[in-house]
């Protein structure tokens, strides 16, 4: 999909034209043909800037080539109907008439800049336009590793009445995620590190502000999200450690009625044997017999409840 934006004068507009000066081209999954148009609008000499950013693999970096800029990002999605949360590339092409987008989803991080809800936004300004991207995505982050520790919160307080597979597995899936989001935001420290270190971009005075906020929101994702993920691996431990006490508990309750039931089967194996046995003659051999078992058992009872057998 190809869409086309623009800022007329104080107005942000939709537009079908990509090859105006100052336009924002949004790439999602697109076409051979759209990335034929795309490359020709933008004269790019070699496609590989938007190639790259489609390879759902490729790792946050900034470089520079021919006055074009490319700029991958890590931007969080939720990944399917499970709430499983993830990564994917975005990449940013910056070039001397033109700002585009590239990636293989429909992000939420660029849904309100399409919808024209973004103070400030101006599309000719491009530094500033990609400053605003990644202080979205930042604090899109931060959103998500919130709604991530609530889930968590909730999971632990399921798992203190019943420890469910499902539960644990939902822990397994959120601690993944967690870990997910942890890679990628360093990963994009690095790239803002850089953008600031190295001055690729020519950044404006009035956007310095803006890029140092970004740096601090992206630190205090990366500080969350190592929390959360020590706390859900600190969890996933001690249930674990829960599970198999449980177990044990359950094993060593199940050793000690198999040693009360052995007693009185021990007992009547010796009256079964086809020998001389004492009250084989008496009318009430079976009720003494009944009645040492039931002795045996509650002796076997007792004694193994005195050493917390039971």
């Amino acid at each position: 999909m190809l869409a086309v934006y623009n800022t007329i004068g104080n107005n942000f507009v939709k537009t079908d034209k990509p090859e105006e000066k100052g336009s924002w081209i949004n790439m999602i999954n697109p076409t051979e043909d759209e990335i034929a148009l795309v490359t020709k609008a933008i004269k790019i000499e070699n496609d590989h800037f938007i190639r790259d950013a489609l390879d759902d693999e490729e790792r946050p970096r900034i470089e520079s080539e021919n006055n074009q800029i490319l700029v991958i990002i890590n931007v969080p999605i939720i990944q399917n109907a499970t709430v499983i949360y993830d990564t994917i590339p975005l990449g940013i092409i910056l070039t001397e008439d033109h700002f585009v987008t590239v990636c293989l989803q429909d992000v939420e991080v660029l849904k309100d800049f399409a919808t024209g809800k973004i103070r400030g936004m101006n599309t000719h300004k491009k530094t500033r336009f990609l400053f605003q991207i990644l202080y979205k995505s930042a604090t899109l982050y931060l959103t998500l590793l919130r709604e991530i520790e609530k889930k968590t919160n909730e999971i632990e307080l399921t798992l203190h009445k019943s420890m469910k597979n499902k539960e644990l597995i939902r822990l397994l899936n959120l601690q993944k995620s967690l870990l997910y989001f942890t890679t990628s935001l360093k990963s994009n420290e690095k790239v803002m590190e850089k953008m600031l270190r190295t001055r690729v971009l020519k950044i404006y005075e009035e956007d310095q502000d803006l890029l140092e906020d970004v740096i601090i929101e992206n630190k205090q994702a990366v500080e969350m999200a190592e929390t959360y993920s020590n706390i859900s691996s600190s969890m996933m431990d001690a249930f674990a450690s829960i599970i198999s006490n449980n177990l044990n508990m359950v094993m060593k309750f199940l050793a000690s009625i198999t040693i009360v039931l052995a007693l009185p089967t021990m007992l009547a194996s010796f009256f079964g044997m086809n020998v001389r046995i004492p009250f084989q003659t008496s009318d009430y051999g079976f009720v003494i017999i009944v009645g040492m078992s039931v002795v045996l058992c509650f002796g076997g009872i007792i004694f193994l409840a005195k050493r917390k057998m039971f």
